[in-house]
């Protein structure tokens, strides 16, 4: 079973398309990005994916999985270094299924957010499986992302997919950086990840591309039934 995230949503019209689609998460960034959204912006992606209760705060991956059972997409917000007080009053007001670390945050962050973590951790070229493994704490997701200098995600720029296969086989993982409607089908395959993030990859010239949205969740779900077989 892979799920698959639409991030860097910044409108209602775009989220409900994703939704339409088949996703299964709809990623809003509150982090220092061309794609930030404002609360009011998040507000109105909220109201129109008509979020309802949330999930668990101390839900893992199992109880996620299910609560998208009763209901998908949900709503997952994305944030860098920004402080847990702040986090939680972003994920009240504006109704946050989920939330998203993407900085440089101390695993132990996660213990103060009010809402299930998606953690990122940025794997550098040549760097190794057990290496990042030390990182991860817990049961929380951790969404594998390229270290990129300077960027918190959204780049295009792929990782080495045998290293995320062994991270995968390890620890539920969100499977990021360079994927696209052409590759996602092989990724899958070869990482055999929790789930899939995609942002820059369905874009054209700088904005989410609907029909690309379609073509990546449609490839993505396609390899999940064969692997369901």
């Amino acid at each position: 079973m892979t799920f698959v995230k639409i991030c860097g949503v910044s409108d209602p019209v775009t989220a409900r398309a994703a939704a339409a689609f088949g996703a299964d998460f709809v990623g809003v960034v509150f982090a220092p990005s061309k794609r930030q959204v404002t609360l009011g912006q998040a507000g109105r992606i909220a109201e129109g994916l008509g979020q309802r209760e949330h999930v668990s705060h101390d839900a893992g991956a199992a109880e996620i999985a299910a609560a998208l059972g009763r209901r998908r997409p949900l709503l997952v917000g994305v944030f860098a270094d920004q402080d847990a007080d702040t986090i939680n009053d972003i994920a009240e007001g504006c109704g946050l299924d989920l939330v998203q670390l993407s900085g440089s945050e101390p695993w132990e962050l996660n213990e103060h957010i009010r809402r299930p973590v998606l953690k990122c951790l940025k794997l550098r070229p040549e760097e190794k499986a057990e290496e990042l493994m030390t990182h991860v704490h817990g049961d929380a997701i951790v969404l594998l992302d390229p270290y990129v200098e300077g960027a918190y995600g959204g780049t295009g720029v792929t990782l080495d997919w045998t290293v995320a296969a062994e991270i995968a086989r390890e620890t539920p993982t969100l499977l990021a950086g360079g994927l696209t409607p052409t590759n996602v089908a092989e990724a899958v395959r070869d990482v055999r990840p929790w789930g899939v993030d995609v942002s820059s990859g369905v874009e054209t010239d700088g904005l989410k591309d609907p029909a690309k949205i379609r073509a990546f969740i449609a490839a993505a779900k396609a390899q999940r039934d064969v692997r369901s077989a």
